[in-house]
C-alpha cells in the first residue's frame, strides 16, 4: 500500500477526501448500494493515481472497469458495456506492463509529448468514430442516447491508447470525455436512474482530475525534454 499513498500533495488529498465524502452522503441519502459506492471509490483512486503516473492506477482500474460495465448494462448503455469488457479489461493488463517497463528506478514514469500532426489525427479519428458508432448503436433496441454514448466510447478508447503510450495529450481527450459523460448520466437521471447522481459526481471528480493530470503530465514531459 506504500506504493499507493506515497508522494501525495495537499490538493490531491483534499479533493479525494471531498468527493469521497460526497459519495458517502449520497449513498446514505439515496440508499444506494455498497457496490455502486465501491465503483466510485476505485474509479477516483484509479484516475488520481494515473494523474500522478503511478503504476497502481491499473490495479484499481480493473475493479472499476468490471463494476462500471455492470452499472452501464443495467442502464441500457451498451456502448459503455462493450467498451469496458472488450477494451478496458485487456488494456488494464497491457497498460500495467507498458508503464512498468517505462518506469525509472526512482519510481517516476517517463512521460511524452505529441506533435501537432498527431493531435490533428487524433481529433479526426474521434469525430469520425463517434459518428459511425453512434449510427450503429441507434439500431440497438433499448439503447439510450446513442451518439453521446458513442462519443464517450470513442474518446475513452483513444484516451486509453494515449495513456498506455504515455502521451500527456491523453488528458485533453479525457477532459472532453468527462464533460460528455456527465451529460450522458444527467440524461439518465432525468429518466429516473437511481445510480445516475452518484455517477455524475464520480465523473465530475474525473473532470477535475483530468485538468490536474494535464498540468502534472505537462511538467513531466518538460522534464524529459530537458
Amino acid at each position: 500500500m506504500n506504493k499507493v499513498w506515497s508522494g501525495w500533495n495537499r490538493f490531491e488529498i483534499g479533493w479525494l477526501a471531498l468527493f469521497t465524502s460526497i459519495a458517502v452522503v449520497l449513498t446514505v441519502l439515496m440508499k444506494d448500494s455498497l457496490f455502486g459506492f465501491t465503483v466510485f471509490i476505485t474509479g477516483v483512486l484509479c484516475v488520481v493515481l494515473a494523474a500522478k503516473g503511478n503504476l497502481m492506477s491499473y490495479v484499481f482500474g480493473m475493479y472499476n472497469t468490471l463494476g462500471y460495465a455492470y452499472l452501464s448494462y443495467a442502464n441500457g448503455l451498451f456502448g459503455e458495456v462493450m467498451l469496458n469488457l472488450l477494451f478496458f479489461v485487456p488494456m488494464n493488463v497491457i497498460g500495467f506492463y507498458m508503464w512498468k517497463k517505462n518506469t525509472q528506478e526512482s519510481g517516476k514514469l517517463t512521460m511524452r509529448k505529441m506533435r501537432l500532426q498527431g493531435l490533428l489525427t487524433v481529433a479526426a479519428i474521434c469525430i469520425l468514430g463517434s459518428v459511425l458508432l453512434g449510427f450503429g448503436l441507434s439500431f440497438i433496441p433499448g439503447q439510450n442516447s446513442p451518439y453521446i454514448d458513442a462519443m464517450t466510447t470513442v474518446l475513452s478508447v483513444v484516451a486509453t491508447l494515449l495513456m498506455v503510450r504515455r502521451f500527456k495529450e491523453q488528458w485533453l481527450v479525457y477532459i472532453v470525455l468527462n464533460v460528455f459523460t456527465v451529460l450522458l448520466w444527467v440524461i439518465r437521471m432525468a429518466d429516473g436512474s437511481q445510480e445516475a447522481l452518484l455517477m455524475i459526481v464520480m465523473w465530475g471528480a474525473y473532470l477535475v482530475n483530468a485538468v490536474y493530470g494535464y498540468y502534472n503530465w505537462s511538467k513531466g514531459a518538460r522534464e524529459v525534454l530537458a
